[in-house]
């Protein structure tokens, strides 16, 4: 029985399924009780995130049947908007009887040029950051993440920005999506998976925090910077002949920086504007794992697929919208 059913109003049932998508279904009823001054149960919330969270998921089903209808979905392309990024990363759940699984996690964003100080010259310089950020977020394989990102692209006229990139982390999948939706876009590798892939050839080589380990890195590091991941991938593959014992690890690596060398042209890439982290879907990783990964948490895939959208909403700022198309909708 959810709370209508015993004369809630439905603002009282918008803030426990507000709530719940920050806090657990207990910590939502005691807000609640405490600061509304309304006895819910533990239960009657979780009652009202199944039937509105369903609801929600529902409505993004009918978000992405309607981006894929192009006759709907005509936009003006003699209006340009500003850059734009997509950002692809992943993070583990645990769902009952299946055990951890990953939660497939993305960001749309656009991208804004601001004065930022070097920490290097201590100079104010121009760089691109990412703002006004949506997010995405599936349970399941790739396919229906990557038309989900791109649902959320659309929505944000992602065809009519000036430029656009796609920041992953060197993952497969993330490049496969970037080449089925976001073909004609910049993709990069983000800067700080790079620079960990550096460390862990210097952990290889020398030791794992050894000096010559950190001389590895500072040497490397400049280089790669500057577009140079091949030259860093042939010093690896001569130090992999030199060193038969370790080949194996230095050759992983070796492939690492050759495959992605296109994606690996930072300089450049700040230069034009764009950011050259992942920082926008590692934060926002991170928040979904703080709502379903705390400790204990065991979920099962129904109440969590569920409650994602709820989570989604927030996140992305538009659980009000969400919630009033989602109350206004006919009946099913």
């Amino acid at each position: 029985m959810c709370l209508w059913d015993k004369g809630w109003s439905e603002q009282v049932i918008k803030q426990a399924v507000w709530l719940s998508g920050l806090a657990t279904y207990e910590q939502a009823g005691e807000i609640l009780r405490k600061i509304g001054g309304v006895e819910i149960s533990t239960k009657s919330v979780w009652r009202c995130v199944e039937k509105w969270g369903s609801k929600l998921e529902q409505l993004e089903g009918l978000q992405m049947a309607k981006a894929y209808d192009f006759e709907q979905g005509e936009f003006d392309r003699n209006r340009s908007l500003e850059p734009m990024g997509a950002a692809m990363d992943g993070t583990m759940v645990h769902i009952r009887e299946e055990g951890w699984k990953e939660l497939k996690v993305g960001s749309i964003f656009e991208v804004e040029k601001r004065k930022t100080l070097d920490q290097e010259t201590n100079e104010e310089i121009e760089l691109g950051h990412a703002v006004k950020n949506g997010y995405v977020a599936h349970l399941g394989g790739p396919e229906i993440f990557g038309k989900k990102m791109w649902v959320e692209a659309r929505e944000r006229h992602w065809e009519q920005a000036v430029d656009n990139i796609v920041i992953g982390d060197g993952a497969t999948w993330i490049w496969n999506l970037a080449a089925e939706h976001f073909h004609a876009s910049h993709q990069m590798v983000d800067w700080y998976h790079a620079l960990e892939h550096l460390a862990n050839a210097g952990k290889s080589l020398y030791g794992d925090g050894s000096p010559k380990a950190r001389r590895w890195h500072r040497s490397m590091e400049t280089p790669l910077y500057q577009g140079h991941a091949n030259k860093v991938a042939g010093k690896l593959r001569r130090f992999a002949k030199r060193n038969p014992s370790k080949s194996e690890e230095l050759l992983k690596e070796a492939n690492y920086f050759k495959n992605n060398h296109k994606r690996m042209q930072y300089m450049e890439t700040r230069e034009d504007g764009f950011p050259i982290g992942s920082g926008m879907v590692e934060s926002a990783a991170k928040q979904y794992k703080a709502r379903f990964a705390g400790a204990g948490m065991r979920w099962s895939r129904a109440g969590l697929t569920r409650l994602l959208p709820v989570r989604t909403a927030i996140l992305s700022k538009r659980f009000d919208l969400m919630w009033s198309l989602s109350y206004n909708s006919p009946p099913n």
